[in-house]
Formats: C-alpha cells, sequence, structure tokens
C-alpha cells in the first residue's frame, strides 16, 4: 500500500493535492483514500492531507503515522514540531520539500535516514505537488494525472485548468529521474495494543474544569506560528484610520495607541491579511515570514 502525507498551510490547497493524487491513482485501478486533518477557519495555520492507495481493500482509517512519500509544500513547516513533517520517517521513506535550497543542503541540515528531494518553489502548490508526488510513485501515467486535474479543477473554468495542468506535468516531468523512487510500504500487521487503565485522582472543578471555560485565556494561544505572510504597517503612509484595520482584523490582532496609530500583534496575528486589503492608503504590506523583521 502506498501511503503518502501532505504537509502545508491553510490557503496552499494541500486538500486539493490530495484529492487530485487520490483520483490520479483511482484512475490507475487503485482503490484510494484521501482525507484532509484541520480545524476551523485555518488560513495560514499548518494542515495535513493523507492519501492511501492499494491494489486491495483499504482497512486503515486515520492518521498516516509512517508514510512512504512525504510532501512538505511549505519548507517554513519542516523546523516546527507542532507541524509533524518530520515524524514516523525511515530509510525507506522519501521526503519532497517545496524549497529553492538544494536537496544535500537540507539533508545536511536534518541529519535524516530517508532520501530528501526538493522541488522549486516557482509554481503553484496544489498542482505541482500532486504532479511530482505521481511521478515519484511510479504508477502514475501523464494520462491518469491530466484526467484527474480536469475532475478536481475543471469547473474553475478553462484558463485556471490550463494553467494547473501545465504546471503539474512539469513537476511531473522534473521529478523524472526520480520515477518510481518510493516504494508501497508493507501492510499493517496486527491490532494495537489497547492502552493500560488509568485512574485519576479527583481534582476540585475550578482546576478540572475545561479550559475553555476559564475567562480571558485566549492569549495564552500563539496562533502567530501560523503565518506564512507578516503584515507590516509602513508609518510614513499610514493616515492614522485604525477603526479600519483594527475594527476587521478577525482576531484583534492590532491594537490601536492613544494617537490612533495602529500596532500588530504579531503573537497573535495569524497572517490572514484582511488588513493589507482593507487599508485605504495601502499603508500595510505582506512580507514572507522567513524574511527577517527590519
Amino acid at each position: 500500500m502506498f501511503r503518502v502525507r501532505f504537509h502545508g498551510r491553510g490557503g496552499q490547497g494541500i486538500k486539493t493535492a490530495g484529492q487530485i493524487l487520490s483520483r490520479a491513482l483511482f484512475l490507475e485501478g487503485y482503490q484510494v483514500q484521501d482525507a484532509p486533518r484541520y480545524g476551523a477557519e485555518r488560513r495560514g495555520a499548518p494542515i495535513v492531507a493523507y492519501v492511501r492507495a492499494a491494489k486491495r481493500p483499504i482497512d486503515e482509517r486515520g492518521v498516516i503515522a509512517r508514510a512512504d512519500l512525504v510532501v512538505a509544500a511549505d519548507e517554513t513547516l519542516v523546523a516546527m514540531p507542532a507541524a509533524g513533517v518530520l515524524q514516523g520517517l525511515g530509510p525507506a521513506t522519501v521526503l519532497l520539500i517545496r524549497s529553492d535550497r538544494a536537496a544535500e543542503a537540507w539533508r545536511s541540515q536534518l541529519g535524516l535516514p530517508c532520501a530528501v528531494l526538493t522541488l522549486p518553489t516557482s509554481s503553484r502548490t496544489a498542482a505541482d505537488c500532486a504532479g511530482a508526488a505521481a511521478r515519484l510513485l511510479g504508477v502514475v501515467s501523464r494520462a491518469s494525472l491530466e484526467g484527474a486535474l480536469g475532475a478536481e479543477l475543471g469547473a474553475f473554468g478553462r484558463a485556471v485548468l490550463e494553467e494547473n495542468l501545465a504546471r503539474s506535468l512539469a513537476a511531473y516531468e522534473a521529478c523524472g529521474a526520480q520515477a518510481g523512487a518510493v516504494r508501497e510500504g508493507a501492510a499493517a500487521t496486527g491490532l494495537p495494543a489497547a492502552p493500560e487503565w488509568i485512574t485519576l485522582p479527583l481534582e476540585r472543578t475550578e482546576v478540572a474544569a475545561p479550559d475553555i471555560r476559564a475567562p480571558a485565556n485566549s492569549v495564552l494561544s500563539q496562533t502567530g506560528l501560523w503565518r506564512a505572510l507578516r503584515p507590516v504597517i509602513d508609518e510614513n503612509l499610514c493616515k492614522r484610520c485604525s477603526w479600519i484595520c483594527g475594527t476587521y482584523c478577525p482576531d484583534s490582532a492590532i491594537r490601536v495607541q492613544a494617537d490612533r496609530r495602529p500596532v500588530i500583534d504579531y503573537e497573535h496575528c495569524k497572517g490572514c491579511m484582511v488588513c493589507v486589503e482593507v487599508c485605504p492608503p495601502h499603508a500595510i504590506r505582506a512580507v514572507p515570514e522567513r524574511e527577517p523583521a527590519t
């Protein structure tokens, strides 16, 4: 069975990449599963999509802990433990990172036992990741990939489909030298052992109650780790109409000073870029999170 994990951020098309790959495998005669995993409004937050494919009925369900192919569509997630990109990598796993850094540099930095490949970041996320993954599996033809893209993206119009088709096929051809590098993993052996029963002493209600019942505790959830882009205010362009950006910010991450100057709380700004869109003088710009603050 092939087990594939796609890692990315909300809004990058990771769910779509999994659907494209699973449909292409289905067209090749495989039985498939594809399932994304994410919470509520998650733009910029780490998400993951799972794909399983086999020539027999698939009895496995849920999280793929040990994948045959791991695709990191956003290189900033590799060093983030909560994203789980490096979880369960073994000697037979292939790790594909969408990055402009050389694969050898990643291998040296990570020191992993598995093969590490890279894919340039110049193309769209969902289409090129699905195309590259299809070629690395070595069992998906160009015709099946084209058919999957048409089925998944055809509703968006001819122009969108043709652009994504060109990029996906380019990634498919770029990975030609590594075609078939991913091997099917072994079938799961047996059922996991049942957990032992643990008895916990009772605590007072105010201690044991769910945290969500405690007032004003959202400050402890530092959602700034979700960002792929960071909003930056140009003080020379800002007209102090801060009621606009401050009101539209969905997480109240923009504080207004006494002089009406807006200040962004980067510990809780998720990088949704709503403030960039609504700023009348265009005083707020989006900066890639990987660029250092000036």
